[in-house]
């Protein structure tokens, strides 16, 4: 259900926004020593929605208001579809520019540089996605047979792997350098030492709605009924760490201690003007990957890197409508053999890159696996991501004169411990 596109706040709404009245993400916020809320946004202000559920606006929808006095969004998520798309109705129609009544919700408004955003969710379960198909070409073409740079399954299945949950946190957190073992280049024994190569990788992220049982299996076609929203998603990899452990059980300590997530959540109701077609997919998938209509999503993706005390560059442009194996796709298989899902599970798209070398989402690609230099707007060059610099992930979708986003998803890398 998208809000009408002709719509305008009577809350100022700054140009290129990524939160116009169209959008209503989720997200929770705290601001001092307070009691989290949810909240919506727009523009650059944040809406207290427990404060505006005070005034008796979602009664009628039979929504107990503490719901919204939450650390985290799953009870509100578990409400449903139906009643979390009328609650974004109810604000729309709130915050309308039509209406007079304004004086009450004053209260509920807050500017967004006074207030903390917190992890949106509560993860349970987290499954990183490898659906990229420009991504692993580039991977195999680097490390394996360039003329068979594709794995034998990776046409047949979206590839995945249970991550670590604990370690996913907020847009605004910093992360150290991973330590663990590394195999020099020419060496036969492995050493102890902080990761050489620290890398992000670009992603996007979707969190289900609903839960399953043990045993039920979701079909391509039901399941964006169980998708809330989506995030960005930086997966950081330190390389060296993964490389000499990966085989034969795949990425561990390479991964598993940080990813970062956008605070807000958009729902998939606010994307619905940006569906695209996906890939054409040869060989022919197997029936129960099958899908029909448009799946995929025109988002713009960008990654700017900035050093300590110096301007951001921006050194990739994506999107994310490069998947090769959509929502629908990677949902039907994670379940397709009984696995249960829960409310506030997140499942990350795997690194995505486009066809041209600006827009590889990863400094393994965007150097070539350290061959080559990204050059930076002070002068200094990078190969992988250095001590104390900056990460920063945008999105957003643009549609006849509306831009809808995620914010910004940053992070710092600090040195190691």
């Amino acid at each position: 259900m998208s809000i009408d596109y002709k719509a305008k706040s009577w809350i100022q709404v700054p140009e290129n926004s990524d939160f116009p009245i169209q959008n209503i993400p989720f997200g929770v916020f705290v601001k001092g020593e307070s009691q989290p809320h949810i909240a919506t946004r727009i523009g650059d202000t944040v809406i207290d929605l427990f404060a505006v559920s005070e005034g008796g606006v979602f009664t009628d929808m039979s929504i107990d208001n503490r719901v919204f006095n939450k650390s985290f969004l799953n009870d509100f998520i578990a409400l449903g579809k139906e009643k979390t798309n009328a609650v974004r109705q109810r604000i729309a129609e709130i915050f309308d520019i039509k209406n007079t009544d304004r004086e009450k919700w004053q209260t509920a408004l807050l500017p967004v540089k006074d207030v903390q955003m917190l992890m949106p969710v509560k993860v349970g379960d987290y499954t990183d996605f490898y659906s990229s198909i420009d991504h692993a070409t580039n991977v195999g073409k680097m490390f394996r047979d360039p003329e068979n740079a594709l794995l034998p399954n990776w046409k047949h299945i979206p590839v995945g792997y249970h991550g670590r949950a604990s370690s996913i946190v907020v847009s605004g957190t910093n992360i150290h350098r991973p330590k663990g073992q590394i195999l020099p280049k020419g060496e036969t024994q492995p050493i102890f030492s902080p990761s050489r190569l620290m890398d992000f990788e670009l992603e996007v992220a979707f969190v289900t709605g609903k839960k399953t049982a043990l045993g039920d299996s979701i079909p391509t076609n039901e399941a964006e009924d169980y998708i809330f929203g989506l995030t960005l998603f930086n997966d950081l990899s330190a390389r060296d760490i993964q490389k000499w452990e990966y085989v034969p059980l795949g990425p561990f300590l390479g991964k598993n201690f940080g990813s970062v997530v956008s605070p807000w959540i958009v729902t998939l109701e606010a994307l619905e003007p940006f569906r695209t077609e996906g890939y054409k997919q040869d060989p022919e998938v197997l029936d129960y990957l099958k899908y029909s209509g448009k799946r995929n999503f025109d988002i713009n993706l960008e990654v700017y890197l900035q050093p300590e005390n110096a301007e951001p560059t921006r050194i990739c442009q994506s999107n994310f409508k490069y998947m090769y194996w959509n929502m629908a796709q990677q949902l039907a298989h994670q379940t397709v053999n009984g696995c249960n899902i829960n409310v506030g599970d997140v499942y990350a798209s795997g690194t995505i890159s486009g066809p041209e070398k600006d827009s590889f989402g990863s400094m393994l690609e965007l150097s070539w696996a350290g061959q080559k230099e990204i050059k930076l707007k002070n002068g200094d060059t990078r190969k992988f991501i250095q001590d104390n610099d900056t990460i920063i992930i945008k999105g957003y979708g643009k549609k006849d004169g509306v831009r809808i986003g995620f914010g910004a998803c940053v992070t710092k890398i600090l040195p190691a411990k």
